[in-house]
């Protein structure tokens, strides 16, 4: 009778969370417990995780951890909450070569938390841009985009011209307060800059071109002066930054350490 029971029951939870004799926390430990099981395709792209209480039970943990868990996951781009369904597995973001082959790895966690302070400002910054910004403007954002174009194109570092788009896209609000915010950060505005340990270094094609249409889909959307368009853009293009630098941050973290 009790094996019948257990079958009815289903497999078995992944067990009770243990602290890593590493002294990660709780959180860290069902985050990658959690990470594991979604890269190894038990949680497949638009499944649901199970429950907070499902998962409260099998880790052997408070809701608080669970929850917290889940957030950071969130913040990994692997998984979305959706109110009142649950959380959600994403798609996994497309690999994208990274930007530096020598990056000061203490700083990163600094221009995350920055570029969540760009992302409060310049997406606003983007749609009144598309509200108010004149023929003028408009030719100067056309103008800073082929820039930036251009210097990927011919090999050369693209980061003051991508320095110069942001700016004009602040000025195109015609409230100097922007603009004078993203002077103020400077070069810390474009986070491969100040990570960089040579202001020479080039980064891969394949990261220029994503960043690329990024900015054309936000240059467009500010032309067309679609506000929501532009807000949604820029909001992706700084997003998927977030995103790229907190992968790039976690594969330092995880890399074993040279002798």
């Amino acid at each position: 009778m009790k094996d019948a029971n257990r079958s009815l029951q289903g497999p078995p939870g992944p067990g009770p969370a243990r602290r890593p004799r590493g002294g990660g926390t709780l959180v860290q430990t069902v985050r990658d417990s959690l990470r594991e099981q979604i890269e190894a395709g038990a949680y497949k792209p638009g499944s649901r995780l199970p429950s907070e209480a499902q998962m409260t039970r099998e880790f052997s943990v408070s809701r608080t951890v669970v929850r917290e868990a889940v957030a950071a996951l969130r913040a990994d781009g692997l998984v979305e909450p959706r109110q009142g369904a649950g959380v959600f597995v994403l798609d996994p973001p497309a690999p994208v070569d990274l930007p530096f082959q020598k990056i000061n790895f203490v700083r990163i966690s600094s221009m995350i938390e920055l570029l969540e302070l760009r992302t409060a400002v310049e997406v606003e910054a983007a749609g009144l841009a598309a509200q108010r910004r004149s023929p003028a403007q408009e030719e100067t954002l056309i103008g800073r985009l082929h820039e930036v174009s251009r210097a990927a194109a011919a090999g050369e570092p693209t980061m003051e011209a991508d320095f110069a788009l942001h700016l004009a896209i602040a000025e195109a609000t015609n409230n100097p307060r922007f603009g004078e915010f993203l002077s103020m950060i400077g070069s810390s505005l474009i986070p491969r800059r100040a990570l960089s340990n040579s202001d020479a270094e080039t980064a891969p094609r394949a990261y220029l071109d994503v960043i690329s249409a990024e900015h054309d889909a936000i240059v467009t959307a500010i032309v067309e002066r679609d506000e929501e368009a532009a807000r949604a853009a820029m909001r992706k293009h700084l997003k998927g930054s977030q995103t790229r630098y907190r992968a790039l941050l976690r594969s330092h973290s995880d890399a074993p350490e040279e002798a």
